[in-house]
Order: structure tokens, then C-alpha cells, then sequence
């Protein structure tokens, strides 16, 4: 791959890889918590960083690098182009994108694939009639139902996953019933909620905008990169990926949402601080006691309050209950766009205004069809 030798520009470089910082308000928005909450904490600065959970850190920061540059191949996209320009119905049409964000989800976290997907279904918004925002939406759950079944679908699976110390086959076989009856679900309200009506795509594509060598070098690095994971080395994992990048496909690490990392840093922090509090105590200090009901439904709702990545920050803490956690936090990202960041991510990429308050008329059944079917299959 040639073209991924060439030196950096280091001005634009350092434009690229920081223009995420400055517009991440939820990064804003954490650190300013956790500068208030330091006052207020009677542990030094210099014990934040030991409430960090660095494995999943790690862990997150291998697959960002390696699913941007999957992304940046422009080879799914391609892929996607071709088989969109060959369906001819509207319902066909979505089943596809809610399949493929969904297949995707499962392997390049739910972000990667919308950032995938998304803009594939904007690309369609010249044929006539067509529900582009209504297609957002159910990528967006699509993503979630996809995520939920393997430790590397979403950030709070990571985390899990790191805590369980579950092989990567017995954490998805753990998730794969609930996977699959949310899917299910999900495929059949796409059935109902798009029409049988004929379409014509014609999206342009340029063979040249994509590279399938880049694809290749992040597969591979992949594989190896879940193997050094699996063997409960994240970190090495990491720091032979990173060698791998700068030596092989070094444009990517400016196109890496870097300030991600940050946020999942924050989170650990501020949920801790936040659990020092003496009227958080009280209440967090019962979770170690709650029935598996109660946990649950902590996991399930909390997601609705914080988010479901903080949501599993805490309950971790106090909980062993790993899969009652999961199941909870991960049905927990349907109902407010809070609930899950890939829902804040797709509903910023759709092209329609007002889009947000259609979303909640989709979302909440699927709360509480997915927190039903969650509790349901807990032993």
C-alpha cells in the first residue's frame, strides 16, 4: 500500500486528530463534572487514574484504530453501493440496511457501523418518497440489537467482558438468545413499517475510492488483536496494532474519534467520584444486596437516566452479576436516545430535522419489548 507510507502534513494532522476534542460536548460536559466534583473529593488527582479500568481502555482504543481503518478502505461502502443498486423494493431496501447495520455492529461496534451505514442510506435521499429518517431510526436500533451480542459490539460489552473474564465464544453464546430474539423482532417491524412499493437506486461508485489492502492489513491486525485480548493481554494487543498502523496505514490514527477514549476515561472518573458522595452512597451501597429483579431493572432504567456505558460503570462496582448487568444495560439502550451513544450518533447524521421525537415512538416499544424478552430469558 504505497499511498499509506507518505509523511505526515503536520499541521493538518494536528487539525484533523483534535478537531474531535473541540467539538465533543459530552467530553466538555464530563470534564467540567469531574473539575466540580474534584472539590468536593477527599482523594487526590493522583489516584484517578487507578479507577480506571485500563484493559478495556486498551481494548477500545485496539478497535477504534482498527475499525476506522476498515472504514476508511471504502470496501463496505462499495460493497453496499453495489448491492443497493440492484434492489427494487422499498421494503427489501430497508430489511437490507437494517441487516447489514445490525451484521455490522456485531463485529465493528455500533458507531463504526453507522458511521458506515448512515451515510449510505443519506446517499438515497434523491429517490422520491423515500423515508430516509424512518431508515436512520431503524439503523439505530439495528446497531443496539446487533452490539448487544458480542464483547466488542459496544463499550459497555467491552467492559463486561473484561470483568467476567469470559472467552470471547462463551460471552457471545451468553448474549446470543437475547440477540437473536431482538432481532427478530426488529426484522419484523421493518417488514410492517416499510412499504411494498418499487424503487430505483442508481448510486455512482468509484472503484478507485476504495482499497482493498487497507481492508486486508486491518482484518488480519484484527484477528491477532482479539487473540492477544482473548489471552488477557489488551494492552500488547494494542501497542502491536499501533506499531502495525504507523508502519503500515499511518493516515488513519488522525481520522480516529480519539477524544472517545477520553469520554470512557472521564466516566470511570466521574462515576467514582460521583459514588463517594455521601447521598449516592446510600443509595449505591444496597446494590450488592438487590434481588436479581431489582438489579436488573437498575441496569435497565439507570440506562435511561445516565446512559448505558456509565450505567455499567457503576453497577460493575458493586455487582458481580455480570450477564443479569448485560442484559439489563444493553436492553437499556432502546427507549431516550440517551439510553445508547449510538442513538445520539444517528440521529446527528440524519439529513431531517425533528427526527428525535419520531425516534421515541419507535424506541420505547422496543424498551420495553427487549427489557420483556431480557428478563424473560434470565435463569
Amino acid at each position: 500500500m504505497p499511498e499509506t507510507t507518505a509523511p505526515f502534513a503536520a499541521p493538518s494532522f494536528l487539525r484533523q486528530i483534535s478537531r474531535p476534542f473541540l467539538r465533543d460536548r459530552l467530553m466538555h460536559l464530563l470534564l467540567a463534572a469531574g473539575i466540580m466534583l474534584s472539590f468536593l473529593s477527599p482523594h487526590p488527582i493522583a489516584e484517578y487514574g487507578s479507577w480506571v479500568d485500563w484493559h478495556t481502555i486498551a481494548t477500545l482504543a485496539g478497535m477504534l484504530l482498527l475499525t476506522t481503518g476498515i472504514e476508511a478502505s471504502g470496501y463496505l461502502e462499495h460493497l453496499g453501493r453495489l448491492i443497493i443498486n440492484r434492489l427494487q423494493q422499498e421494503r427489501v431496501l430497508a430489511i437490507f440496511l437494517v441487516s447489514a447495520s445490525t451484521l455490522l455492529s456485531t463485529v465493528l461496534t455500533n458507531d463504526i457501523a453507522l458511521f458506515i451505514v448512515v451515510p449510505l442510506t443519506v446517499s438515497l435521499s434523491g429517490i422520491g418518497g423515500l423515508p430516509i429518517g424512518r431508515l436512520v431510526i431503524f439503523e439505530a436500533l439495528a446497531v443496539n440489537a446487533g452490539s448487544l451480542l458480542t464483547p466488542i459490539g459496544n463499550p459497555q460489552n467491552i467492559l463486561l467482558w473484561q470483568r467476567s473474564h469470559l472467552s470471547f465464544t462463551d460471552f457471545t453464546w451468553q448474549m446470543a438468545p437475547l440477540a437473536l430474539a431482538i432481532f427478530v423482532v426488529l426484522l419484523l417491524a421493518t417488514w410492517f413499517c416499510f412499504p411494498h412499493k418499487t424503487i430505483h437506486a442508481e448510486l455512482k461508485d468509484d472503484p478507485a475510492s476504495y482499497r482493498a489492502g487497507l481492508l486486508r492489513s486491518c482484518a488480519l491486525l484484527y484477528l491477532a488483536f482479539l487473540a492477544a485480548v482473548e489471552l488477557g493481554q489488551p494492552g500488547w494487543g494494542l501497542l502491536g496494532v499501533a506499531i502495525a498502523v504507523v508502519l503500515l496505514c499511518r493516515e488513519i490514527i488522525a481520522k480516529v474519534d480519539w477524544s472517545l477514549i477520553v469520554v470512557f476515561i472521564l466516566m470511570f472518573i466521574d462515576i467514582r467520584l460521583l459514588s463517594q458522595m455521601d447521598f449516592i452512597q446510600r443509595g449505591v451501597a444496597a446494590i450488592p444486596h438487590f434481588s436479581q429483579l431489582e438489579l436488573f431493572m437498575s441496569a435497565l432504567l439507570g440506562s435511561q437516566l445516565i446512559s448505558n456505558v456509565p450505567a455499567t460503570i457503576l453497577l460493575v462496582q458493586y455487582s458481580t452479576a455480570y450477564k443479569v448487568i448485560a442484559y439489563g444495560v444493553n436492553a437499556g439502550g432502546f427507549g431516550l436516545a440517551i439510553g445508547s451513544l449510538a442513538n445520539i450518533i444517528a440521529l446527528r447524521m440524519a439529513p431531517e430535522r425533528h427526527l428525535w421525537l419520531r425516534f421515541h415512538l419507535y424506541s420505547f416499544p422496543f424498551l420495553i419489548v427487549s427489557g420483556l424478552i431480557a428478563w424473560a430469558l434470565l435463569p
